[in-house]
């Protein structure tokens, strides 16, 4: 589990391609401080196993269906990536409930500047767009956001100076993939409610 406030900057030092899979290494001194095999790291969003660790990089597999439904299948050499470790019990809840466990991606649709921040409008899928509710929690590229506004194949968030600066979000240009994970909640209450709701009801959207 993680919190959406990330620890650290990475960059993918390494690729190596495997049968369905690809073997990341990615460079992270923070995060690979205290980290061993087995430990969870998210990165952009998609929670990794670690399986090696030399220094300040660590390797991880990134398996066949990661690579097709997240931003990490055209990640490159010298990208940079979000990186944050797990979270422990009893540590501060800075942002929400993440799982690491990427519902999809979106598209970065505009970029507007305004004063002191920026507002970011990214394009989803309707199918998850139905769980994105204003002022509701959401997870992009691993990083914990409030939802402005939300449509029905896009939403807006807000990204104050240091998001911009401290995630690869400041960077993202119009039209570049992010990863997407919606709130938990949303979906175990939609799981539940669904017995309830009347045939005329078309709870798995499209």
């Amino acid at each position: 589990m993680f919190t959406g406030i990330v620890e650290e900057l990475g960059e993918l030092v390494g690729r190596d391609e495997l049968p369905d899979a690809a073997r990341f290494a990615v460079r992270g001194p923070l995060v690979s401080s205290d980290a061993r095999p087995g430990d969870s790291i998210a990165v952009n969003g998609v929670c990794l196993t670690v399986v090696d660790v030399d220094g300040d990089v660590f390797t991880a597999d990134v398996i066949g269906e990661t690579l097709r439904r997240s931003s990490l299948g055209p990640a490159r050499i010298s990208d940079r990536l979000n990186l944050e470790r797990a979270a422990k019990l009893g540590d501060r809840l800075g942002g929400h409930l993440v799982q690491g466990h990427v519902d999809g991606t979106g598209t970065v649709l505009t970029r507007t500047e305004t004063a002191s921040w920026e507002l970011v409008r990214i394009g989803i899928r309707t199918a998850l767009a139905r769980y994105v509710v204003e002022k509701g929690s959401i997870t992009v590229d691993g990083v914990s956001l409030t939802v402005i506004e939300a449509g029905i194949k896009d939403f807006s968030v807000g990204l104050i100076p240091m998001t911009r600066e401290l995630t690869t979000l400041g960077t993202r240009g119009i039209g570049e993939l992010v990863n997407i994970e919606i709130d938990v909640i949303a979906k175990y209450v939609e799981r539940l409610a669904r017995p309830h709701l009347g045939s005329g009801s078309d709870a798995a959207g499209g």
